[in-house]
């Protein structure tokens, strides 16, 4: 309790401008945390989804009957279910098309399912960019302050008619040094949230590249059988 109490009161007798730097931060700390919270939910439940869908994919005997039950949720689809219904919905029209050739077919298809790939690559990677800014900026806006608070200690240091003591600069130095702390509190949480974030994106990258390469294959292997199972 002593801590908080102390806290508040260095905020309290802090200058304009590192009051501002220690707002700045808080509500940079405050965003970065939300996000962090809520890009770990999102993808706990990408990464659960590919599981699942991958489980039922490779388990069903008719794709025409998954892609048919996907349109009774389609709002609802995400990661490799977005793309797989992408891609069949792009297949099964291209194959009525009266002129239609295997390799037109499986073209776009793919092409259906890069647009899908780059969207969902695109929900993956919203507000990471934030995150990143926030880890490498925080500790600069900190220092600042804290440049900043010592120089205007020393200014007033300056002017005083008192003999210079420890005990005179102290009070002026301890504030300015909640800044770079600040500083430092909000940058650590994001730059680890961030690489492990951008770790996740890449895994699910390669997840979802490999689904589609492996998708294709399947469905060339069905336009030469001339079935879709």
């Amino acid at each position: 309790m002593a801590v908080d109490q102390s806290f508040f009161q260095y905020f309290i007798d802090a200058g304009f401008v590192v009051k501002a730097v220690m707002v700045l931060l808080l509500l940079a700390s405050l965003a970065s945390w939300t996000i962090i919270v809520q890009r770990s939910s999102f993808f706990k439940r990408l990464k659960t989804g590919a599981k699942a869908f991958e489980k039922v994919f490779w388990d069903c005997a008719d794709l025409s009957k998954m892609y048919t039950d996907f349109n009774h949720h389609q709002a609802q689809l995400e990661g490799l279910e977005t793309i797989f219904h992408a891609g069949f919905r792009e297949f099964i029209r291209l194959r009525k098309l009266p002129d239609s050739s295997t390799s037109m077919v499986i073209e776009g298809t793919e092409r259906a399912m890069r647009i899908a790939y780059a969207r969902e690559m695109d929900q993956m990677e919203v507000h990471l960019s934030l995150l990143a800014t926030v880890g490498s900026i925080s500790p600069y806006i900190g220092l600042f302050g804290t440049v900043w608070g010592i120089m205007t200690s020393f200014h007033d240091l300056g002017l005083s008619t008192q003999q210079a003591t420890i005990a005179m600069v102290a009070p002026g130095i301890s504030e300015a040094l909640i800044a770079t702390a600040m500083g430092l509190f909000a940058a650590i949480p994001a730059v680890i949230a961030y690489n492990r974030f951008a770790d996740q994106v890449e895994r699910l990258s390669s997840q979802y590249t490999t689904f589609m390469e492996e998708f294709i294959t399947i469905l060339a292997r069905q336009l030469v059988g001339g079935k879709v199972s």
